[in-house]
Formats: C-alpha cells, structure tokens, sequence
C-alpha cells in the first residue's frame, strides 16, 4: 500500500460497482465547496457546531437552555434544503452518489453526534431542575468536548479518511457518572 498514490489510495475501498459514478461524480463537484474526494460538504457539520455553541453557552446563560431543546437533528439533505449553501441543490443530489467507503462512516458519526446531544440535553436539563450550577458547568464542557471530537473525526471523513469514532468510547461518556 505504501507504493500507492494519493488517488489510488482515495480509490480503494470503493466497490466496482460505485466507482464509475463515482469517479463521474467527483468531475460534478469540482470547483465547488463539496469535497471531490467524498463528494460531501462541510457545511453540514454547522447544523451540529450550532448546538454545541449553544452548549457551551448554558453554564453563564442557562436561560438559553430552550434554544437548546429546540434544536433537533437534521438529515443531510434537510440541512442543505433548509440552508443558503450556494451548491444546496448538488450537495443534496451527490449525498445519493456518495460511496459505501466515506457514507457508512460518515452517517455512523452523524449518529453518534446526535445521540451525544441527546444525553448533553438530557443531562443539562436535569441539572437545571436540580439547580446544581457546577454539574451543569461541567456536563456542558465534557458534551461539548465529546461533540466536538466527533465533528472532528465527520470532518476527517468528509475530507476521504473513513475512520469512525468507536462506539465503546462513546458508551461510556453516555454512562459516565459525573
């Protein structure tokens, strides 16, 4: 493998039967602000550092905690639908073209995100009910970490790495007792 060059590499993985569109879709892309290496945008991850902001925010501004629970998860293609994104229409269509190889990972991590926001939500709402300022300090910080670090490895995706966050890692930040 180490005699292979970048393309080859970005290649391999990709089933036979996806690599013609593949290949096909990345000359669409190019020039565009959706990676010709994934055909998958950055943009996306916006939705999630949103609410991780609003995280963060919560211990000084706890009385933003409803901004919070508004935001709910979103699709892919509902982000660029719903976004000024100035190629919304071919980031939606490319999702469809986007090889097993990047799309599997990439969708693993959106899901881990948002189960992470969910237990974050979770957890600050109890520690606003109980008025307990220091828990939801540091409830805040650690999810927004957590959030973070997963943004980080969608990103890498995104950019044609097809690494994953491991679940058990996640698992236990879900089961961690503060």
């Amino acid at each position: 493998m180490a005699d292979l060059d970048p393309e080859q590499l970005l290649l391999e993985g990709v089933a036979p039967d996806e690599r013609d569109d593949f290949l096909t879709w990345r000359r669409r892309v190019q020039g565009t602000n959706i990676s010709d290496k994934t055909l998958l945008a950055t943009d996306y991850l916006n939705h999630f550092n949103e609410i991780v902001m609003l995280i963060e925010m919560i211990p000084d501004m706890p009385d933003m905690a409803e901004d919070c629970y508004a935001w709910t998860p979103k699709s892919y293609q509902e982000h660029f639908r719903d976004s000024g994104f100035s190629d919304k229409e071919l980031a939606i269509e490319a999702y469809d073209h986007v090889p097993a190889k990047f799309r599997q990972p990439f969708e693993d991590s959106i899901a881990q995100i948002n189960q992470v926001v969910r237990h974050a939500l979770d957890r600050m709402a109890q520690d606003i009910a109980e008025g307990d300022t220091d828990r939801l300090r540091i409830d805040c910080q650690q999810s927004a970490e957590m959030i973070h670090r997963i943004i980080q490895v969608a990103n890498g995706i995104i950019h044609g790495a097809a690494h994953v966050m491991e679940q058990g890692e996640i698992d236990l930040y879900l089961t961690s007792a503060l």
